[in-house]
């Protein structure tokens, strides 16, 4: 059961919101989309539960776009493939630069945010 909003510290709303945002190091920091929410939730998860499901529900969101992006390599052998594959992995792209913002405002909020297409593979 999610935690109701008011109960929320602001120091966990912070760190919830954090987990989504610090997702965009990754533009600029090798392996920096999964490392924030992997340590985030590693060392939350005993003592803030809002911001490590938070953190959890972030780092299954990195996984889930890392293997849109590669699932689709093998097809590149393909030619006539190639134009499709480039559209998806701009779709890719933009959802995954503009979804953490959304969750972040979400999270900043106290509302546990849930990412559309997200394989949920850590529980």
């Amino acid at each position: 059961m999610d935690p109701i909003p008011s109960e929320i510290s602001p120091e966990e709303k912070n760190w919830g919101m954090l987990a989504h945002l610090l997702t965009l190091l990754g533009y600029a920091v090798l392996l920096g989309h999964w490392i924030p929410p992997l340590v985030i939730y590693l060392t939350k998860k005993d003592t803030q539960p809002f911001a490590a499901g938070e953190a959890r529900e972030s780092l299954n969101f990195q996984i889930t776009v890392f293997l849109a992006y590669v699932l689709p390599l093998p097809l590149l052998c393909l030619v006539v493939t190639i134009p499709l594959i480039i559209l998806w992995w701009i779709g890719v792209a933009i959802l995954h630069f503009v979804l953490p913002i959304l969750a972040a405002v979400k999270a900043a909020d106290g509302v546990p945010y849930r990412y559309p297409w997200t394989l949920r593979l850590l529980s």
